[in-house]
């Protein structure tokens, strides 16, 4: 059974930066797409950031919302079988709880800013950013 699991939240304050650990159950896949999500209070669930990975290709390809692109950066350490999103320049509106979602087999075609592209999602991980 596949599972992802978040790490790294916590409470930071305005400017400052946080790194976000998403790994699975420990599996190695080769082509897939990571996406991070967030949710903050009393708001839907918004796109963040997505990894996606081809097995044939070695680069990968990032995708970032408006909102955190040139702040956020994520990036995968495949030795660990994790995905992180480095969060620099933290900012009250980054509070919210962030999930990793998890998406299998070929990419092509993917929306990988919509939720349902994503089967497996984690637990989340709570971000507080202090004004």
């Amino acid at each position: 059974q596949v599972q992802v699991v978040e790490s790294g939240g916590g409470l930071v304050q305005a400017g400052g930066s946080l790194r976000l650990s998403c790994t699975n159950s420990g599996r190695t896949f080769n082509s897939y797409v990571l996406g991070w999500y967030r949710q903050a209070p009393g708001k839907q669930r918004e796109f963040v950031a997505a990894l996606t990975t081809w097995s044939q290709r070695i680069t990968i390809d990032t995708n970032y919302a408006d909102s955190v692109r040139g702040r956020f950066t994520v990036s995968r350490d495949t030795t660990k079988n994790t995905v992180y999103l480095q969060m620099n320049s933290l900012k009250p509106e980054d509070t919210a709880v962030y999930y990793c979602a998890l998406r299998l087999g070929d990419p092509g075609g993917v929306v990988v800013s919509t939720d349902r592209s994503y089967a497996y999602w984690g637990q989340g991980t709570q971000v507080t950013v202090s004004s």
